[in-house]
């Protein structure tokens, strides 16, 4: 079992900030890429930042130059700096990950993880 535990989320008022973070435990042997994703009501759930194991980022167009994802591979945690927030930013957002498991009886397993989600709401 892996889990993805998000946190950080909450209430502020437009150009203001927050920084959820998400950490992952269980069986691990080793965690690609790393992110985020958001959906707002009604609408479909979409990529706002992504991170490989060795640093490469992707963000959604909206996002960038606001937002800044970082991870700290010792913590199996990843960040999420949000700056400049918008009304429009207002979604649940999610935590994924891709986590490659091993056991000695299945070899390697390669399984994508989602968190609970954490509620982000920028006020006007």
């Amino acid at each position: 079992q892996v889990q993805l535990v998000e946190s950080g989320g909450g209430l502020v008022q437009a150009g203001g900030s927050l920084r959820p973070s998400c950490a992952a435990s269980g069986s691990i042997f080793r965690l690609n890429a790393m992110g985020w994703y958001r959906q707002a009501p009604g609408k479909q759930r979409e990529l706002v930042a992504t991170m490989t194991s060795i640093g490469r980022t992707q963000y959604a167009d909206s996002v960038k130059g606001r937002f800044t994802i970082s991870r700290d591979n010792a913590k199996n945690t990843v960040y999420l700096q949000m700056n400049s927030l918008k009304p429009e930013d207002t979604a649940v957002y999610y935590c994924n990950a891709h986590v490659v498991q091993y056991t000695t009886t299945d070899g390697y397993r390669s399984l994508e993880v989602w968190g609970q989600g954490t509620l982000v709401t920028v006020s006007s």
